[in-house]
C-alpha cells in the first residue's frame, strides 16, 4: 500500500473501501451518513489545493450517494445536468485516487464525460440538457428491448430546469412512453441567485408523501381490477390532479403535464432519499423527485456565500480563507473592464440596457445591475431568449449590450441570425470567455464564435487586443449608425494597469501596424496579439525583423492592410485564439485568393478538434499557439526562402 493509500485509509476509513458503487451497495443504509461525511471531508481537502467547482458538489453529496446506492449503475443511467455537482459521483465511481488530477492537463475532466468512465452516461457542460438526453436513453431502452428494466435518472438543478431546452424535454416526456426519473436538485441558486417565476414557484410547491402513496396504491388497485390500463392511465391522473388542486388550492406544473411529482424532501437526509427512491424507482411513466438542498453544505463559508464559492480557487480548509496569490498590482480582468465600461456608458446614454443569461457576476454585468437595476436584466439560463429579448428592445430604440460566454452563445445562434441580423438591429454581443478557457475544458472552450459570427450578414465582428481597445469598441457600438456588433474578449486579466482611457469612436474595419519588418508578416486578432508583440521584440533582438499587424476587426477586415501585406511579403502568418476552420485565418486566406495575391498563408489557432482541459499555457502549447511554436514556424519560413 502506497503512502497516499495509507493516508486515505487513515482519514477516510469507509470511503477508502469504496472503489465502485457495488462496494457502496454492500454497506447497510445506516452507514450512508458516514459515507456522506467522509465524502465532504475528502472534497474539502482535495479542492483546497486543486481548485474546482466547490459549492455545487458539496450540496449534492447525499443525492449522489443515494442514487448509486439504490440504482444499478452503470447499467442504470445517471445523466448529470451541467456537471458542477458531480464530484462525489466521480469519487464513488473508481476515480477517488485520481481525483487529485481533476481539471489538470491529461487528468480527470471537471465534468462527466463518457470517454472517461462508463458511469458518465452523457457529456455535461451546458445546462438544461439532461431531461432531453435522459428521455432519449429511456426510450432507446424500450426500443432496444433491454432484457432488464433500465432506469434512467436526469439530475437537474432548479436554475437549469428553467431553461428552454428543459421545458422542451418535459413537454416531450409527458406524451412519450418512458420511465424517466427526474431528480430536481433545488438549492435556489445557479452560479448567482436563481431568477424568474419558476424559482418562486419551486419555493412554495408541496405535495404530501401520503397523498402520493395513496394515489399510487389506488392506481395499482384499479389496474389489477382491469378498470384502468397503461393506455388510459392519464385519465385518472388528470382527474386526481384536478381533485388535488381543488382541495389544496394549489396547482402543480409537473402534474399538469402528467408527470408524477414527489416532494419536496430534505435533500440532505440520505436515508430518507434512499427510501423514497426505492418506493418510486419501479413505477411506470415519467416522475419527478423534488429535493431541497443547500449549496456548499458542510462548509460554513460556502453555505454563507455560495456564489463566491462556486469556484473559489485555493483556500485554507480549516479557516475558509481564500488564497489570492500574488499581491502585486494586476490589470483588471477583461470582464471587469467590460462591466465598469458598460456602467460608465449607461450613465451617459439612457438608451443602454444590459442583458445576461444567469451570469451577472460571471460577466461583471453585476456592476451595471447595482447602479441601474431597472435597465439590467438577468434572464436566467435562457440564451436564446436573451438574444431575442435584446432584439425586441433594440427594435424599439434601446441599445442592448448582451453579455454571454462564447460557448453558451452557441445555443442562441438561430436567434442571432433571424431575430437580430436580418433586421440589422443594434444589439451588441459582448462575448466573454472567448478562446481557450483552460480547466473547464472541452464543453467550455470559446473556440467557434469568430467562425460562426463571421458568416452572418450585417454582423460586425471585432476582438480588442487590450482594454483601451475594448472600451473604444464598446463606445463605438452604442453609436446610432451601428447594427449588430460582436466584441469578443478572453477569460482572465488584461495587460494594462491604466485601463480607464478617455473613450473615442474607432473606424469600423480599420486595423493598425504595430511593427514593421522585411521577412514575414504576422496578422493577429484580439488579445493573443500581446503575445505576438513580445515575440516580435524577441526576434528583433536576434536580428529577425517580423512585421506585426493588429487587425482588430474580422468583419469587415482592413483591406488596405491586406493589400500592403500582399505587395510586400511572401509569407503571412495569421494568429487567432479561435478555430482555424472558418475563422480569421480563413478570412485572410480567402481575401488573398479572391484578389489573386501571390501570398502563402500559415494559420495559427485552435485546430479542428475539441480541446481538453488544462492551463492556458499548456493548451497553447498543445495547439501550437505558444510563442515557441510560432517562433519556430517563423524561422522555418525564413530558412525556406
Amino acid at each position: 500500500m502506497s503512502t497516499t493509500e495509507k493516508d486515505i485509509h487513515c482519514k477516510y476509513p469507509v470511503l477508502a473501501e469504496i472503489d465502485s458503487p457495488a462496494d457502496l451497495r454492500r454497506l447497510p443504509v445506516s452507514k450512508l451518513p458516514e459515507v456522506c461525511a467522509e465524502l465532504r471531508e475528502f472534497l474539502i481537502a482535495a479542492l483546497a489545493e486543486n481548485p474546482g467547482h466547490f459549492a455545487s458538489s458539496m450540496g449534492a453529496v447525499e443525492i449522489t450517494v443515494a442514487l448509486h446506492y439504490v440504482m444499478n449503475t452503470p447499467y442504470d443511467r445517471i445523466v448529470w445536468d451541467v456537471g458542477h455537482q458531480a464530484y462525489s459521483h466521480k469519487v464513488l465511481t473508481g476515480r477517488r485516487d485520481k481525483f487529485k488530477t481533476n481539471r489538470r492537463f491529461n487528468g480527470l475532466s471537471g465534468f462527466p464525460n463518457p470517454e472517461e468512465s462508463e458511469y458518465d452516461s452523457f457529456i455535461a457542460g451546458h445546462a438544461s440538457n439532461s431531461i432531453s438526453a435522459g428521455l432519449g436513453m429511456s426510450i432507446a431502452s424500450r426500443i432496444n428491448h433491454d432484457a432488464a428494466r433500465r432506469n434512467v435518472i436526469a439530475v437537474i438543478g432548479d436554475a437549469s430546469i428553467g431553461g428552454g431546452l428543459a421545458f422542451e424535454g418535459l413537454n416531450n416526456a409527458s406524451i412519450s412512453k418512458n420511465n424517466l426519473l427526474i431528480i430536481l436538485n433545488d438549492n435556489d441558486m445557479a452560479i448567482d441567485q436563481s431568477v424568474g417565476a419558476l424559482g418562486d414557484y419551486m419555493a412554495h410547491i408541496n405535495t404530501s408523501a401520503s397523498y402520493n402513496r395513496i394515489r399510487y396504491k389506488l392506481y395499482k388497485f384499479l389496474k389489477k381490477l382491469h378498470l384502468i390500463d397503461e393506455k388510459h392511465k392519464d385519465i385518472i391522473l388528470r382527474f386526481n390532479n384536478s381533485l388535488k388542486s381543488l382541495i389544496t388550492n394549489q396547482q402543480n406544473i409537473f402534474e399538469g403535464l402528467n408527470i408524477r411529482y414527489f416532494g419536496p424532501f430534505d435533500g440532505h437526509d440520505v436515508e430518507r432519499i434512499v427510501r423514497v427512491l426505492n418506493d418510486i424507482k419501479d413505477m411506470e411513466g415519467p416522475r419527478i423527485l423534488h429535493l431541497r438542498t443547500r449549496k456548499g453544505k458542510g462548509f460554513e463559508p460556502a453555505e454563507k456565500n455560495p456564489a463566491v464559492w462556486h469556484a473559489p480557487g485555493k483556500f485554507d480548509p480549516e479557516t475558509g480563507e481564500r488564497k489570492t496569490g500574488c499581491n502585486a498590482v494586476q490589470p483588471l480582468k477583461y470582464q471587469d473592464v467590460f462591466g465598469n465600461t458598460l456602467a460608465e456608458l449607461a450613465e451617459k446614454n439612457s438608451k443602454i440596457v444590459g442583458v445576461t443569461a444567469a451570469m451577472p457576476s460571471g460577466t461583471s454585468m453585476s456592476i451595471m445591475q447595482e447602479q441601474f437595476p431597472e435597465r439590467t436584466f438577468d434572464v436566467g439560463i435562457a440564451e436564446g431568449h436573451a438574444v431575442t429579448f435584446s432584439a425586441g428592445m433594440a427594435k424599439d430604440g434601446l441599445r442592448p449590450f448582451c453579455a454571454i460566454y462564447s460557448t453558451f452563445l452557441q445555443r442562441a445562434y438561430d436567434a442571432i441570425i433571424n431575430d437580430v441580423a436580418i433586421l440589422n438591429l443594434p444589439v451588441t454581443f459582448c462575448i466573454d470567455r472567448a478562446g481557450l478557457v483552460g480547466e473547464d475544458g472541452v464543453t467550455h472552450q470559446g473556440a467557434f464564435d469568430l467562425a460562426y459570427m463571421r458568416c452572418i450578414p450585417n454582423m460586425t465582428v471585432a476582438a480588442p487586443m487590450n482594454e483601451h481597445c475594448l472600451r473604444n469598441l464598446m463606445y463605438t457600438a452604442q453609436l446610432q449608425n451601428c447594427g449588430p456588433f460582436s466584441i469578443r474578449y478572453p477569460r482572465g486579466n488584461g495587460v494594462l494597469t491604466d485601463w480607464q482611457n478617455e473613450m473615442c469612436p474607432v473606424e469600423i474595419g480599420k486595423g493598425r501596424k504595430l511593427s514593421d519588418g522585411n521577412d514575414v508578416a504576422i496578422l493577429s486578432l484580439g488579445h493573443i496579439g500581446n503575445n505576438i508583440s513580445r515575440l516580435t521584440t524577441e526576434l528583433r533582438a536576434e536580428g529577425v525583423n517580423v512585421a506585426h499587424y493588429d487587425m482588430i476587426f474580422l468583419k469587415p477586415m482592413d483591406e488596405c492592410i491586406l493589400q500592403e501585406v500582399a505587395e510586400k511579403y511572401k509569407w503571412v502568418i495569421t494568429v487567432e485564439d479561435g478555430t482555424v476552420t472558418g475563422g480569421f485565418g480563413t478570412a485572410v486566406n480567402d481575401w488573398f485568393n479572391e484578389h489573386d495575391c501571390n501570398v502563402k498563408v500559415r494559420k495559427i489557432g485552435i485546430p479542428d478538434a475539441f480541446i481538453p482541459h488544462g492551463t492556458i499555457p499548456e493548451l497553447y502549447k498543445f495547439c501550437k499557439m505558444d510563442n515557441d511554436s510560432i517562433k519556430q514556424l517563423v524561422l522555418s519560413l525564413i530558412k525556406a526562402d
